[in-house]
């Protein structure tokens, strides 16, 4: 079992990650354990993880319906109704066992609830995994902007098992593989190497890759955890790739995360090179890979409205001014606040030329 120290927490990654939960489980005395979860994890995860936590079979489960439209505020009023109807206090404990909407959305109802109760992650997406579940980041969408409120409030423990993959389709792995290219492209060009021989999800997978993913998420976190600088770094593909995924959301347009961040990065890399932080060399590389490994997304003229739109209201952009995380040469980063929404609908166009 890998094990990495964050800023106030540990994340235990590997099969003996429970053993890790029971001896946190023991040393802690929680009042209540609450267990947050959706159908897929309630059928699929929940059993096993009863059995090897035996403590919380007598946890209250928490089940919310799937997907990323009920990362609401709706949901969170939900949760906190079923908390208080129960009898939840301040030394109670909020297990997030799911995948990225589950700790978004059980981060930042643990970190309002009785203006904060301790709650810890339980992953069982390659997404959560690698980026969803690690940084202290919780957050609900709200009208239609992705994250728009949130807090930052980091969870007391992160417990990764890979096996819970096993049960994920070729599609969801692609979709926690995304972020996975994300950050070696930002921050280590021999991981990124690395990654451009994979080409099978089971390789997408491995435990040495999602703890190679985490680590460095995780230096990154620890050095500035409010993303006052260097954490804005993991935000490349995520500018342009939130704006997409709401404006194909809005539309009922069957989307994952990883699919639109990936489509994003094409689009960002596209900035980059106009903006001579990258070489035509470097952008191909970025491109060839992306596009081998995810389909091209159809864009319409009431998507590239919407985009458009959505890009106004990034989290990172100050004064009106767009701001991007883009790579500066594979393996670094820059922000920028030179992009201009001209340059936008220039690299909107050359995606769809691909």
């Amino acid at each position: 079992m890998a094990t990495i120290k964050s800023t106030t927490y540990t994340i235990h990654i590997g099969d003996k990650s429970f053993d890790a939960l029971n001896t946190f489980l023991n040393k802690n005395n929680y009042s209540h354990y609450y267990i947050l979860c959706d159908e897929h994890t309630f059928e699929f995860c929940l059993p096993t993880l009863l059995f090897h936590a035996p403590l919380l079979n007598e946890a209250e489960i928490i089940e919310l319906e799937s997907g990323e439209d009920k990362k609401t505020m709706e949901t969170c009023l939900q949760v906190w109704g079923a908390l208080t109807d129960t009898g939840a206090d301040k030394k109670s404990l909020l297990i997030n066992l799911g995948g990225g909407v589950i700790s978004d959305l059980g981060g930042f109802v643990a970190s309002t609830f009785k203006r904060g109760i301790d709650f810890i992650n339980i992953p069982t997406t390659l997404l959560s995994m690698v980026d969803a579940s690690v940084g202290g980041k919780t957050g609900v969408d709200f009208e239609g902007i992705k994250n728009h409120i949130g807090t930052t409030y980091e969870p007391k423990g992160i417990f990764v098992n890979p096996g819970f993959l096993e049960t994920l389709s070729e599609r969801q792995i692609k979709n926690g593989y995304a972020e996975i290219i994300k950050i070696a492209l930002i921050a280590d060009i021999n991981f990124w190497k690395e990654l451009k021989t994979l080409k099978t999800a089971k390789e997408f997978q491995t435990e040495k890759i999602i703890t190679k993913a985490i680590a460095l998420k995780n230096v990154i976190v620890k050095k500035d955890l409010h993303e006052k600088h260097i954490r804005k770094s993991l935000n490349f593909g995520h500018t342009i790739g939130h704006a997409l995924e709401s404006a194909l959301l809005k539309q009922n347009k069957d989307i994952l995360h990883g699919e639109a961040i990936a489509a994003g990065m094409i689009m960002e890399a596209e900035v980059a090179q106009l903006l001579k932080k990258i070489t035509k060399k470097e952008l191909k590389e970025i491109t060839d890979y992306l596009a081998s490994v995810y389909q091209k997304i159809k864009l319409t003229k009431n998507t590239k409205a919407l985009l458009l739109q959505y890009i106004q209201h990034d989290k990172k952009n100050e004064n009106s001014k767009l701001a991007f995380a883009l790579p500066n040469t594979i393996g670094s980063y820059e922000l920028s606040l030179q992009v201009t929404r001209a340059q936008v609908a220039k690299v909107i166009e050359a995606y769809e030329a691909l």
